[in-house]
Formats: C-alpha cells, structure tokens, sequence
C-alpha cells in the first residue's frame, strides 16, 4: 500500500538516523547507497541534525535536505548571513508528494526566523527552484584556450609588474589561501566564504569517499612588494601525439587574484607550460578577462556557459540597503511571495552614498515576484529583459529602465564556488 502524503514525517533527523538519511542521498543521487564507515564519519563530522531535514516512511527515509550557514558577498563587497541549501533528494518511489515543498517551506522560516537576508542554492534542475522564491542571480563559463593560437609569448618566464611566480605545496596554500580568499570575496559580488574544511578538501588533507585525489600543481602570483596577490590549482595530463609530440592539456581547478596583473600572470604562467597544447579554464565569471588577456582572444573558445548561484530573498529591507548602487534614484516596486516571506512594497532610495528602502503605501512602479528580485540583487539580470519577457510587469512606463540604473553593475556577479 502506497503511504498517503500527510503520513510522511517530515523533520530534522537524529545523530542515530544519519546513516540511513546519508543512504538516502546516495539513493536519490543515483550512487551506490551503501554507506562506509568512512563516508558515515566524514558526513557527520560535518552534518548538524537540526539544520538537516529528512522524509521518513515507516522508520525509513526517503527524502532529504540539508542547510548551513553562509556568508554571501552583496554589490559593493558587504557580506550577508545566507542559508545555503544543498544534499536534496527525493527517492523515486516517493517522488510528487510534495515532500521537497514541505522541507523547503521548514528550512526557509527557520531561516527567516534567524535573520538570514537571503538563502542560496546550486540547482542541479533548472525548473525545480523558482516556485520557491529563487531565482538565477549568477552565471559561469567555462573556456578552452589553444596555445598554440593564443599568440603568447613562448619565452615568459616572469609577470612584468615586477612580481613573481612560485610553485607552492599543499601546505602553502593551506596557510596563504585564506587570507587570500577573503581579501577577494570583499571585492567580488556574489562570492561565498570558504571554511577550513574547503582548504583541507581541496588541499587532499581530507579525502571525500566517493572523489579520486590527484594532487594538482598549486602557483602563487607574489606582487612586486611580495604581497600575494593570487593563487591557481591545475593539473595536467600526459598526451602525445601519433607523431611524438606532447599535446598535454592543463585544467584549472580555480584561480583566485585580487588584481587583474595577478591574474594575467597566472594565466600566462600556465598557457606556457611546456608540452601543453591545451588549457581548461574551469568555471569562471561570464565577463572573466581571460579571453582577452590573450593576443588573439579567439583561441579561448566556450564549451559551457550555464546558470549557477541561485538567491532567494528573506528580508527585501535589509536586502536592498546592504548593497552599493552606481546610480541615484528612487523605485517604488512591489514583491508577490506565495510563501509570504518577503511579499509588500518598497520604496528604494538609492545613490553611491547608500540607499535606504522602506515598506511603502505608494503605488507601485514596477511588480514582480521574489524570485525575479532575487535574480537583480546581486546586478546580474536587467529588468527591462525580464519585463519583456513578461516576468516584471511595469505600472509606470520607464520604471523597469530605472530599475537596471540603479541596480544593475558595471561588472558581472561570480560565485567561484559549489556547494
């Protein structure tokens, strides 16, 4: 007999239930769902049963979700309390149950609750997320340069700011990544912060189960005061051609800089490595400089460009005057939330002094729902698209304009980061 949906219990689990909720995830993410005693005591060094929900059918479960919190950098570098969703899943035999609308609905007015400005999320399905309230506010290409079209210099050997390239060890990078990080993420909207345990996974300190390890090749871009500015992880293959040439590929695992002669030096030092023919950027921001840090920027060709960070507003208030604006103006706009978390009108008064925004009785100029507003916070979308789209409606002719003034930013958002 197939369990009715209002039978399934929907709470946080116990620290006794994570192996069956760890056996869960696996199952709803098509991987072996046996669990290791390595899996079950790396996941619950990490894992805290209040903020990790499960679906549970007669003692066994069936769905799952997880949120931890995270720090989201706003337009103009300020950061803001996020609740990051991840690990969910819906077994299949449990699918259309509304079991994903029940912890997500849990998840985000404990979220709401604790002050959180906005939740975040990395959406596997593109038409899942928006009926809760998120929408895209992030993007990220991927490129793949050849080196012998690029047009570089094949006798670089040194940045010419006057700094320097080392190769460091994992060790390194544990100690100078950090600090190199938040220096960066004060700078980039749309950055989140990275915890001890980023730098110890991907430093192989840690070993996740179910990921092979290959120690990459890590590279620091020191200043010409000896400041570092930058760091980059790749790894390289071992290729050679019918006719005895090396044709290997280098692929960046990432590539952090504080500035853009840290990062062209960090791009040149691995377009010129002997034998590589071939570089892989890795994720990167849309309007990333790479392309045209090259001679002849077509050589850097896109292989993926996709989605990625996703926002959901919790608080518009809080949301709106965290961020810088580039213009000056005034909006007054109205928020439809079908799960009446952050719905109401606004009046946004804003300059690159700092803006305020207030519930309002005045009529609106420009409606639309919290998952479009949730793709404009961080400046990314433009809402004189979205209104063609039939996404925003204008009560004001012109407001959707004045909106991407004010809200729009001279250089794309990029979260660097999965999780």
């Amino acid at each position: 007999m197939t369990s009715r949906a209002e039978d399934l219990a929907v709470r946080p689990i116990t620290t006794p239930e994570i192996p069956d909720w760890i056996r869960a995830l696996n199952t709803g993410f098509l991987r072996t769902p046996t669990v290791s005693d390595a899996e079950l005591a790396d996941r619950a060094s990490y894992i805290d049963p209040p903020r990790t929900l499960g679906a549970f059918d007669g003692g066994r479960c069936v769905a799952t979700f997880r949120s931890f919190p995270q720090e989201l950098t706003a337009v103009g570098g300020t950061p803001v309390p996020a609740d990051a969703i991840t690990n969910v899943s819906v077994t299949s035999t449990h699918r259309r149950r509304g079991l994903l609308t029940r912890m997500m609905a849990r998840d985000l007015a404990a979220a709401k609750e604790r002050g959180d400005v906005v939740a975040t999320l990395i959406a596997a399905e593109y038409r899942i997320y928006g009926r809760y309230g998120f929408g895209p506010a992030t993007s990220a290409t991927q490129w793949e340069i050849d080196v012998q079209r690029a047009g570089l210099d094949p006798r670089w050997s040194a940045p010419e700011d006057g700094g320097r390239i080392d190769l460091v060890d994992a060790e390194d990078v544990r100690k100078l990544g950090p600090e190199l990080h938040e220096r960066l993420r004060r700078l980039q909207p749309g950055a989140i912060n990275r915890d001890d345990r980023w730098w110890q996974i991907d430093t192989g300190a840690v070993t996740l189960t179910r990921s092979s390890w290959t120690e990459p090749f890590y590279a620091v871009h020191r200043s010409a005061d000896g400041e570092v500015a930058g760091l980059a992880a790749y790894v390289c293959d071992d290729t050679w051609t019918d006719a005895k040439q090396p044709g290997d590929t280098a692929t960046v695992k990432w590539l952090i800089a504080t500035t853009p002669a840290a990062e062209r030096a960090l791009w040149q030092h691995v377009c010129s490595l002997d034998w590589v023919t071939k570089v892989k950027s890795g994720w990167r921001c849309p309007d990333d400089l790479l392309p045209h840090f090259l001679p002849d920027p077509r050589a850097a060709t896109i292989t993926t460009q996709a989605d990625w960070l996703w926002v959901r507003i919790l608080d518009v208030v809080r949301a709106m005057e965290a961020r810088s604006y580039e213009g000056e103006g005034t909006l007054v706009f109205e928020v439809t939330d079908g799960a009446g978390l952050a719905g109401g009108r606004y009046r946004l008064v804003a300059s690159a002094q700092g803006a305020s925004c207030a519930p309002t009785t005045e009529s609106a100029e420009l409606t639309l729902d919290v998952r479009e507003l949730g793709s404009l916070w961080l400046g990314d979308a433009s809402a004189l698209r979205l209104a063609a789209l039939g996404r925003v409606r204008e009560e004001r002719a012109g407001a959707a304009r004045v909106a991407d003034a004010l809200l729009r930013t001279s250089r794309r958002p990029w979260c660097p980061d999965i999780f």
